[in-house]
């Protein structure tokens, strides 16, 4: 399964969109392996061990982390809203919301994600555990770009797959 997300993220974003940075689309194809276990998608928990599940939360509990564990929060942040905008941006409309509501949500979690990629990067970490800054830097700095490549992915993966069981419908929310 690696290999297959690594390969579509591969020929989008180099073939397809022209962005040659192996290791952040090394970090989007691990983004997607890594997500494909909801239990990876609403890790961040509070101090008292509770699930995360919304953006609002996640922001509230990283203003009370420090160092590393602080930086680890925001990564989260920047992963779980790239994950929702890129991928299942459909994920984000609520039935009979008007499409502005829905709007409001997308650029929300937009700008959320790229402040928490900004916010991880200029954050000390005193392990080797995780992304260099730079990567983390790049993602905030291209977090559309990242939204649209990884939209493109589903695509492919979608479009490429006949089989109802295969890899195309493991991302399910």
């Amino acid at each position: 399964m690696h290999r297959y997300f690594a390969g579509l993220a591969e020929a989008t974003f180099q073939t397809q969109l022209g962005v040659v940075d192996p290791p952040m689309i090394d970090y989007l194809s691990d983004l997607l392996i890594r997500f494909v276990r909801n239990d990876a998608v609403h890790s961040v928990r509070s101090v008292n061990g509770r699930p995360l599940q919304s953006v609002t939360e996640m922001v509230s509990e990283a203003t009370q982390r420090l160092g590393d564990a602080k930086r680890r929060i925001h990564q989260h942040i920047g992963d779980f809203t790239l994950f929702w905008a890129g991928v299942y941006p459909e994920a984000l409309r609520r039935p009979g919301d008007p499409s502005d509501v829905a709007s409001d949500q997308f650029e929300n979690y937009c700008t959320q994600g790229r402040r928490a990629y900004r916010i991880a990067s200029s954050i000390d970490s005193s392990s080797n555990n995780g992304p260099e800054p730079v990567v983390l830097e790049r993602l905030s700095e291209h977090f559309d770009l990242c939204c649209y490549g990884l939209r493109e992915v589903r695509r492919q993966w979608e479009d490429g797959d006949d089989d109802p069981s295969g890899p195309g419908r493991l991302l399910v929310n």
